[in-house]
């Protein structure tokens, strides 16, 4: 009695075509985000985090165990690697920065950190983006009643 063997792969082999495949693919995502040179946080929240793509992707422990013995993932901090020395050589480009303390009520603090956590982001950089943004619209306002000849508004010195 002869047994025939089956042509198609494995079980552990078809999940070992799908990591590498998965892997390049990781490693193409990481390459674009990396091109557009992001701050070396943000890179690691979007591939490495635990939200990134690479647990997205391997969701499975021992696939991941696999994917981080990888010259994919070997390629992947190296990137992180470079944008961490990148951002410590540049540090005198930075703007210092200053803190403002704001008091708020409970449940305003609890929708912004909600929205934050939606977005991705920290609260903090939450707020900047809707400061900047209420800027932006209150210079638009402005240039439009000026042009309209509106002298009425009392100027404020906030």
């Amino acid at each position: 009695m002869t047994t025939k063997m089956s042509e198609s792969p494995t079980s552990a082999e078809a999940d070992g075509n799908r990591a590498g495949l998965g892997g390049k693919a990781v490693l193409q995502v990481a390459e674009r985000l990396h091109s557009m040179e992001p701050e070396w946080v943000v890179f690691f929240r979007e591939v490495l985090g635990v939200d990134g793509i690479v647990r997205r992707t391997f969701r499975d422990p021992a696939a991941l165990v696999r994917f981080e013995c990888s010259p994919e993932y070997a390629r992947i901090r190296e990137l992180l690697d470079e944008l961490r020395n990148r951002q410590r050589a540049r540090p005198a480009e930075r703007e210092t920065q200053r803190v403002v303390t704001v008091r708020m009520p409970r449940s305003l603090h609890e929708t912004l950190k909600a929205e934050a956590e939606e977005m991705r982001v920290s609260i903090n950089t939450l707020c900047i983006s809707k400061l900047l943004k209420m800027l932006d619209e209150g210079e638009r306002r402005d240039m439009s009643t000026s042009r309209t000849g509106d002298s009425d508004r009392p100027e404020t010195d906030d």
